[in-house]
Formats: C-alpha cells, structure tokens, sequence
C-alpha cells in the first residue's frame, strides 16, 4: 500500500479564511489528518505550501466533505447553508462543526431570529449531520497566539448529541484550548450574542481581536 493510500482525513475545513486556514493548521499541529478546501484549490495549495506541515493537505470542497468530520468556516450571509446542500448527500452521519456567528453584512446584529441560532438553524436543514458548536466565543487572533499568560482559554462546546460531542472532543485533543460541555445546541444562542458584548467590551480595553474567554472558578472548599 502506498502512503498517498494510507493517509486518511480526519478532518475536512471547507474555506481558507482567516478562521479556516488557522484552524486547519491548529487541528494538523495537533497530529490530525487535516484537508484545507477552498473553491480555488490553487489558493489552498499555495495556504498548505507556505505552511508546511505534514498532515495538512489542500484540496477543494468536495476533497474536504469526505472526512468524517467536517468544519465549514465560511458565513451564514456568504452562503453557508447553500453550500453544504451541494453536498448533502456527504453529510449523512458526519460531525459537522459549527464556528460561525450569524452577523450581517455590518456586524451590528445577527440574520438569525432571537429564538434560534446559527447552529440550530444548521441542524435544522441537515438532519442527517451531527451538528456540534465550538469556537463561537474565539476570535482569529488568538490562534496565531493561543496562550494568555499561564492559563489555556476556554472553547464552548454545544450539542444535542453526546456522542459527537465526545468525537469532537478526541479530535480536539491536544490543541491548545480548554474545552467546556456548554450543554446542547439551543445554549448556542447565548455563546453566539455574547460575541458582541465581548468585541465591544474588548475594542474599549484595546485587545479586540487578541482576547478569549476563561471562565474563573473555586473548587468548593477552598479558602477565598
């Protein structure tokens, strides 16, 4: 068997942004087989290129939709949702990894209703995926610089499924985060709104985008 028969994807992350190109970078430091896709695979190929790291390789949408896992990284206003009905047929069973937050075209607010959320709305029209949300809460700076001082951040994971959960979470396993269950989809909607508390918040203290979340607790017991 030749090695181009042996290398199996792990992950497919459709779009080579600013998030997807990171987190497909991220993901493959961390030792999994990653595919970068893109509508223009001569652009994935130059991103994977000028990278240069052994378990990521370029391809375009439908190389990437073949993984068992699949991270779209493209915007609900930019078509997302129209672009996985190309592959439809694809998503029967897979993970799907929801990153996006709703905005519209300015960022004042979101074209998804107060009552759902991007991810909901994802799960909605493809029943047949395993819809799981994370990376709601991080901005693409951080990925370039994941570390705050001594403490890893949090990403916020939500889902209605516990078995992809724990999928996604193995496929997460020693990237440079602290992952936290969130509970399912529908707690989405807070993690997606809070990133405009967080962008304000962070633009006034002038860190926007360099800042993330950790949440601070005690264990019960200890002194105060």
């Amino acid at each position: 068997m030749t090695e181009a028969n042996r290398w199996a994807p792990d992950l497919g992350v459709l779009g080579t942004g600013r998030m997807g190109s990171r987190l497909a970078a991220m993901f493959a430091r961390a030792g999994r087989n990653v595919v970068l896709g893109s509508r223009d695979s001569d652009r994935s190929a130059a991103i994977v290129k000028q990278l240069g790291i052994p378990t990521l390789r370029s391809g375009c949408y439908s190389d990437a939709v073949r993984a068992p896992a699949i991270l779209p990284a493209v915007f609900v206003r930019d078509g997302l949702l129209e672009l996985l009905e190309r592959y439809c047929s694809a998503l029967r069973g897979k993970l799907l990894v929801d990153i996006s937050n709703p905005f519209n075209s300015d960022y004042s607010d979101f074209v998804t209703p107060w009552d759902s959320s991007g991810a909901e709305e994802l799960q909605r029209r493809f029943p047949q995926a395993r819809v799981v949300g994370a990376f709601k809460n991080v901005f693409w700076e951080v990925f370039d610089h994941p570390q705050f001082g001594d403490s890893l951040s949090d990403v916020l994971v939500t889902g209605d499924d516990d078995r992809a959960k724990h999928e996604f979470l193995k496929l997460a396993a020693g990237t440079p985060f602290r992952y936290l269950d969130a509970g399912p989809l529908v707690q989405s909607r807070t993690i997606e709104r809070l990133t405009f508390i967080t962008s304000s918040v962070g633009r006034q203290l002038n860190s926007y985008p360099r800042m993330n979340w950790r949440l601070l607790t005690q264990a019960a017991g200890e002194a105060a």
